[in-house]
């Protein structure tokens, strides 16, 4: 019996338009895709979202990568307020689960600084039940104990949990370990998931 649903964060109840907002700040198509593969696209994204580097130490591995444009990273870092914003129907969605009698938390990637300046996408946040994020517990995903804290957190089973990310690896992960997990595209083919796997137990 299907208890609970798992939502990651970032580009399914957020989106996270990363190209649009630092065209917003003025630079170039080209600018931005050498910012986005310095930052995003490095290793140590990953590193600053789990709190392993901080924001000042992650803005110099970022330009380290690009030397050339370290002040445009530091530019386009100064602020992210815009950076995510909450989907239309986060909220809505949110309630109707808790409605239909699950339980609803969140397992996301998110950096201590997308938490503090991104705020207002998170407004979802105080009808769910709970949830981990990266730089709380010091993990990401794809690694297997990030879930595994998660479960052990709120005494969850996996067996009785959906897991909806739009990252395919992750949703893997979730799957080895017993989650059923659905591959986010739009919330309608998201609820149509959910409904149908519930109705299969």
């Amino acid at each position: 019996m299907i208890k609970n649903i798992v939502f990651d964060i970032g580009n399914v109840l957020v989106d996270y338009n990363i190209k649009g907002f630092l065209a917003g700040k003025g630079f170039e198509p080209d600018m931005i895709k050498r910012i986005i593969k310095a930052s995003v696209m490095s290793p140590y994204w990953e590193a600053f979202e789990r709190c392993d580097l901080d924001e000042e130490g992650a803005l110099k591995a970022f330009a380290s990568l690009d030397p050339e444009i370290e002040s445009e990273i530091f530019k386009a870092y100064e602020n992210i307020k815009g950076m995510l914003t909450i989907r239309d129907f986060a909220i809505d969605f949110v309630k109707q689960l808790k409605e239909d009698g699950y339980a609803v938390y969140y397992l996301s990637n998110y950096s201590s600084k997308a938490f503090r300046e991104c705020s207002d996408s998170l407004a979802f946040m105080e009808y769910m039940d709970g949830g981990c994020l990266s730089f709380q517990e010091k993990m990401t995903k794809p690694d297997e104990n990030f879930y595994k804290r998660f479960l052990e957190k709120y005494s969850l089973v996996a067996e009785e949990s959906v897991f909806v990310d739009d990252t395919p690896i992750n949703v893997e992960v979730a799957e080895k370990l017993g989650f059923k997990g659905i591959v986010f595209e739009s919330y309608e083919s998201a609820a149509e998931k959910i409904c149908a796997i519930a109705a299969a137990k």
